[in-house]
C-alpha cells in the first residue's frame, strides 16, 4: 500500500531553517508527481511546492518563492523541502502527498508539524 512518511519538522526562531523528508514506498515514486502541502491551525490545506517524477518541473506556492526548495532523489524514493528564512506565518503542519496515475484519490502522510516563533 501506498505510504509516505514525513520527518524533519520541529520549532525553530524566525529567520531559522528546517528540511523536511518524505519517505516514499507502495507506489512508483519515480513516475509520480510529489507534492507539500501545510495546513495552518484553522485553516485549509494549501499546496506549498510540488515536483515532476524526473525533478525539472516545480512549482512553488508564491508565499514560499525564493525561501523554500523542494528537491527529490528517485534512488532513495524521496522528496525534500528545504525550508529557509522562516517567518511565523510558516508555522503549520506540512504533508507529504501524491497521486499515482492508476489511484482514484491523492494519498497524504501523517505530516510533520513546523513552529517559527517570533
Amino acid at each position: 500500500q501506498v505510504q509516505l512518511v514525513e520527518s524533519g519538522g520541529g520549532s525553530v526562531q524566525a529567520g531559522g531553517s528546517l528540511r523536511l523528508s518524505c519517505v516514499a514506498s507502495g507506489f512508483t515514486f519515480s513516475s509520480s508527481i510529489m507534492d507539500w502541502y501545510r495546513q495552518a491551525p484553522g485553516k485549509g490545506r494549501d499546496l506549498v511546492a510540488t515536483i515532476s517524477s524526473n525533478g525539472r518541473e516545480i512549482d512553488y506556492a508564491d508565499s514560499v518563492k525564493g525561501r523554500f526548495t523542494i528537491a527529490r532523489d528517485n534512488n532513495k524514493n524521496t522528496v525534500y523541502l528545504q525550508m529557509n528564512s522562516l517567518k511565523p506565518e510558516d508555522t503549520a503542519v506540512y504533508y507529504c502527498a501524491t497521486y499515482p496515475t492508476w489511484a482514484w484519490r491523492r494519498y497524504w502522510g501523517q505530516g510533520t508539524q513546523v513552529t517559527v516563533s517570533s
